[in-house]
């Protein structure tokens, strides 16, 4: 029993820290939950219509929610194996995991996270998907709520 709640506590430890630092972000993202955060740029089109240049312009709140989320223990670049042990298929998947999840499976909440945050930064439309979606905003929640239930715990 004791072994347990020492990895509990370990656990908790690990990740309370950058659980902290992405408390403040969410005020910003349920403001922008089911809002666009993502805007593309067509470039100046003077040079005719070979020229015209797309790009995503993102809101500067999920710019700096995501180079936060990049510095912190939750990022895993093995994210795709949480995805296969897990059987996540899409979005419903993730919203299940993300709402049975406890401290046994952090792993999932850090996956699912990483993936949002890892993939954006070679598919455009991924990190707006994640704010629109409510999946960061579901992880932080989620993740606020297992380390206050075991700091109150540990009290007791």
């Amino acid at each position: 029993m004791e072994d347990k709640l020492a990895g509990v506590m370990e656990t908790i430890e690990k990740y309370r820290a950058d659980v902290q630092k992405m408390d403040r972000y969410i005020t910003y993202l349920s403001s922008k939950r089911d809002q666009a955060v993502m805007q593309n740029y067509e470039g100046d089109s003077t040079g005719g219509p070979s020229t015209v240049m797309h790009f995503p312009v993102y809101d500067s709140g999920l710019m700096t929610f995501v180079k936060e989320a990049q510095n912190t223990v939750f990022m895993d670049r093995n994210y795709p194996y949480v995805y296969s042990r897990y059987r996540i298929k899409g979005v419903e998947d993730e919203r299940r995991l993300i709402e049975q999840a406890d401290v046994k499976t952090f792993d999932v909440l850090c996956g699912i996270l990483s993936r949002y945050v890892l993939l954006g930064q070679r598919r455009s439309s991924v990190w707006a998907d994640g704010v629109k979606e409510g999946i960061f905003l579901d992880i932080i929640l989620k993740m606020q709520s297992i380390i206050t239930y075991w700091d109150t715990t540990f009290e007791k």
